[in-house]
């Protein structure tokens, strides 16, 4: 959640930044490059991010992760949950709890699809690396090279708006959006459309001078992508993201598309503040930001893949994990990646589902958690139910690298 300009905050925001006030620039250290792509990268990962082999987990240390989770899920009204633990010399950890339908009972399932908010973001920032490789595109590119009629968009480079250093005010935080939005929950939007409301505004700050979470940054880099591969944004990830990793059950689709099988989704986000079913909502708003589908087993090989760069160049993938701070303690934020005390990888949200998907490097071990609601625990918007989640059981498999 974004603090913009007041105490208003907006809900409808694809997470990350749940407590995160703009923060002055300070660069950080710059982490572990990621390895080249090659012919062997996704044998590789199939090894590499596994290490935990078929194992489960010892008796205790599962019994206390089983505890930890169903009390978690008890205390912040998490209807069901999907975790997944990879744990180096320890095992692995699979399970699913609660109900995937609140009204039939029908159990949750660790096969299910779900949809994965902003973890979308790094699939949509992946393109834009791979066109920096190429030579098609250069980070420091101002986005009216690209795009016209961005507000400033002499001085705001594509590195600006992938470290969220922008300055551009979030289409999802202005009034209008979230009343056209909420009205008619399965509408469309066109990007134009999306970034108009926050073109409404000014900007927040000098391009670079802070950080500032906001979803009108990736959906400008969608468009730039558009321009230069002359495809749709979602045949593009899906040739040279989706495909070349081998995930056979993620998809960039902004409709109402949520295959099976699948949980129902549960928010509060709607005009009134009751909670409703969100399953047959339309992820067009989010597009680049937070319109993408998954799996469980998908997100496991991902967040691997993301932390390595297998898609990347190396000097490319060390300039995407340089993390910025973000005004939030132990969270920093890179090219459309964070590190969430140690954990590299990015969380989601739209409305009815949350998702964490990533990876600690110093264990090489993976944690996937998936929660059918959106819903905030106590009503604060800070706490929302898949972090929290993600932060118990952290607390047990990780005590030194919390989930912030």
């Amino acid at each position: 959640m974004k603090q913009v300009q007041g105490p208003r905050r907006t809900r409808l925001r694809g997470l990350l930044a749940a407590a995160c006030a703009a923060a002055a620039l300070v660069p950080f250290a710059t982490a572990p490059a990621g390895a080249s792509a090659s012919a062997g990268a996704v044998a590789v990962r199939s090894a590499a991010a596994d290490p935990g082999g078929a194992d489960g987990l010892s008796p205790a240390l599962e019994t206390r992760l089983d505890r930890a989770i169903r009390t978690a899920m008890r205390t912040y009204g998490i209807p069901g949950a999907v975790v997944g633990a990879w744990l180096p010399g320890h095992g692995r950890f699979v399970r699913a709890f609660g109900v995937a339908d609140e009204k039939t009972g029908e159990p949750m399932r660790t096969d299910v699809n779900t949809r994965i908010g902003s973890v979308t973001k790094t699939f949509t920032v992946t393109a834009l690396l791979e066109l920096v490789d190429q030579g098609r595109v250069h980070l420091d590119d101002p986005i009216s090279k690209y795009v016209a009629g961005v507000p400033e968009g002499h001085r705001i480079t594509l590195r600006d708006l992938a470290d969220m250093r922008s300055g551009l005010y979030p289409y999802t935080a202005d009034n209008g959006f979230e009343r056209d939005f909420l009205a008619h929950p399965t509408r469309s939007f066109t990007p134009q459309q999306l970034l108009s409301y926050g073109y409404r505004h000014p900007n927040l700050f000098p391009p670079g001078s802070q950080y500032l979470y906001s979803n009108s940054n990736t959906v400008l880099l969608g468009l730039v992508i558009e321009k230069l591969t002359h495809t749709s944004l979602s045949d593009d990830v899906g040739r040279r993201v989706i495909a070349p990793s081998d995930l056979d059950h993620s998809v960039m689709t902004p409709t109402t598309y949520l295959p099976r099988p699948r949980p129902h989704g549960y928010t509060a986000q709607t005009l009134n503040g009751t909670v409703a079913d969100a399953t047959g909502w339309s992820t067009s708003w989010g597009w680049a930001d937070a319109d993408m589908v998954s799996d469980l087993k998908d997100l496991h090989d991902w967040a691997y893949d993301l932390y390595r760069g297998t898609l990347l160049s190396r000097h490319t993938q060390a300039q995407r994990l340089r993390f910025i701070p973000t005004g939030q303690p132990g969270l920093g934020y890179g090219l459309g990646v964070a590190d969430f005390n140690g954990w590299i990888g990015h969380n989601g949200e739209v409305p009815g589902y949350e998702t964490v998907d990533v990876y600690l490097p110093s264990e090489r071990a993976t944690l996937v958690v998936m929660v059918n609601t959106d819903v905030p625990y106590q009503g604060n918007v800070a706490n929302a139910p898949g972090d929290l989640l993600a932060t118990a059981v952290t607390s047990v498999i990780t005590p030194k690298n919390v989930f912030p």
